[in-house]
């Protein structure tokens, strides 16, 4: 069996989230309720509850979001969910399949739990129909983006870091990631932004950093502002990237205006989107330059609406809009 990550583009069938639950709950929950939402307005919507939480989530989310319970130990999505691939064949009919990554709480941190969170990936793969597709990899989906014809953007922080998979060559990963995506080809890219190697943080996730609207074509994160350390991490990324990828076509799309809060540098990032059915939603802070993001997301996927909800009760609690969803690819549209 050949599997294929599908770029994130091409039709879905629904997107997969994760409601609210232990720490992540309180605050936070109108926004989780705001992005299902948002996504809700392009397509189906299916919302993993803990039990212990489906009453405030049927009061926000209301008849239109689909739930379905499960205990859980956190509530995002793209990292303790599945990967959703499709087989590749003329002869499969659009098979779906589900990798089930190792999750260790983003590399066995000491805050993180994770012993509902594991087992997460395979109920998602049941509900959805889809083949398991077993990894002893340990990674997380928002530590990938992948343009749909083979190509990965992957952190060496992330997959080859030591709380992960420390005895891990690159050849290894990259052998893996064709087993299970479909690589043809990965592009290691050498860290994310600094914020995210707080106690907190991913320790690199490229989904905040790096994404590809289409083959050929790279967003990239750019911190315009010489006093934040993202500006020299930024340029760094933007000189790999040309160098790794001569002939791809490289935009910046520059970090909100604000720069700081009560922790630190911020790493709030307009790269940490969703596409979805004929739509983009997106972040935004109320920020000067949330309207130019937003402009340039629309330049970026012509012909889709794109909505901004404010991330930052999301990015407070360290990811974004694209962290706490996962797409399901259609059947046959690969």
């Amino acid at each position: 069996m050949t599997w294929r990550m599908p770029l994130e583009g091409d039709p879905h069938a629904c997107t997969w989230m994760a409601f609210p639950t232990g720490g992540y709950a309180g605050d936070a929950d109108e926004t989780w309720a705001a992005v299902a939402h948002a996504v809700a307005r392009f397509e189906p919507v299916r919302m993993v509850v803990d039990p212990s939480r489906r009453a405030r989530a049927r009061d926000l989310l209301g008849a239109e979001i689909e739930l379905l319970e499960a205990p859980l130990d956190d509530a995002w999505m793209r990292d303790i969910g599945p990967t959703f691939v499709l087989a590749d064949g003329a002869d499969e009919d659009g098979r779906l399949g589900a990798v089930d990554w190792v999750f260790n709480g983003w590399g066995a941190q000491a805050w993180a739990t994770w012993e509902h969170d594991r087992d997460i990936a395979r109920r998602v793969a049941e509900w959805a129909g889809a083949e398991l597709v077993p990894s002893e990899l340990v990674n997380e989906g928002g530590g990938i983006h992948v343009d749909g014809t083979g190509l990965v953007l992957a952190t060496r922080t992330v997959q080859l870091g030591e709380g992960r998979n420390p005895d891990w060559p690159a050849e290894r990963v990259e052998a893996e990631l064709a087993r299970t995506l479909g690589a043809t080809r990965v592009v290691w890219l050498d860290r994310g932004l600094t914020r995210d190697y707080d106690e907190y943080g991913t320790r690199g996730h490229v989904d905040i950093v790096a994404t590809m609207p289409e083959p050929g074509v790279v967003l990239l994160h750019h911190q315009p502002a010489p006093e934040h350390p993202d500006h020299e991490v930024t340029a760094a990324l933007e000189r790999q990237l040309e160098t790794a990828l001569p002939g791809h076509r490289i935009h910046r799309l520059p970090a909100p205006a604000r720069l700081t809060d009560a922790a630190g540098p911020l790493d709030w990032s307009y790269v940490n989107h969703l596409v979805c059915n004929g739509g983009v939603v997106a972040c935004v802070f109320d920020d000067p330059r949330d309207a130019g993001a937003l402009d340039l997301l629309r330049a970026a996927y012509p012909g889709r609406e794109v909505v901004g909800v404010d991330a930052r009760p999301l990015f407070d609690r360290g990811g974004g809009i694209h962290c706490i969803t996962q797409q399901q690819p259609a059947r046959g549209s690969s």
